[in-house]
């Protein structure tokens, strides 16, 4: 038994949530998301609660459904609130800026790297070295923060790159002489 499955997903006032056959669509005041429940499990509005029910005791029902769960609780999470990541960069001369929708990242490559911000999220630049992702789409959000990071991943030796806020980075030994 899911643990998570079991409990009805509450749905706020200012939220909507509308269901047709196994698509869940929410309407919230940052936007519109939608979701189609796989079919091992089925939902059922009821008031302001959504409930979620594997169709058989098999194992992919019962994966599905913690699984459906949480996504539907992302979606309202997501068109209420929304979700941002924060990125910080390491390292001598290691910079952001934004120009225009791109992202322009200075790495340490000969070259600077340009990230075109993804639809329906934002990319702000609070000072050369922090970038923040935000968007309603948790997905969507944590993707692009991957991303980014991924051109530069910290390495174990000195510490630079890009880094998730509040990520540690464990450091090694250089080699002795």
């Amino acid at each position: 038994m899911s643990r998570i499955g079991k409990q009805a997903v509450t749905i706020p006032s200012g939220v909507t949530l509308t269901q047709s056959g196994q698509a869940v669509t929410v309407k919230g005041p940052k936007g519109e998301l939608s979701f189609t429940l796989p079919s091992a499990v089925t939902g059922k509005l009821d008031g302001d609660k959504f409930a979620i029910t594997p169709v058989a005791e098999d194992k992919t029902s019962r994966s599905m459904w913690g699984m459906s769960r949480t996504m539907i609780a992302n979606l309202i999470e997501g068109v209420v609130n929304g979700y941002s990541k924060n990125l910080e960069l390491h390292g001598v001369g290691y910079r952001a800026q934004m120009k225009g929708k791109t992202l322009v990242l200075q790495l340490g490559f000969s070259h600077d790297v340009e990230f075109e911000t993804p639809e329906g999220l934002e990319i702000k630049v609070a000072k050369p070295t922090e970038i923040t992702v935000s968007g309603i789409d948790k997905q969507a959000v944590g993707q692009a923060a991957a991303k980014i990071r991924e051109y530069r991943k910290p390495e174990p030796y000195k510490g630079k790159g890009v880094r998730y806020q509040g990520e540690y980075v464990r450091r090694k030994e250089g080699k002795k002489k």
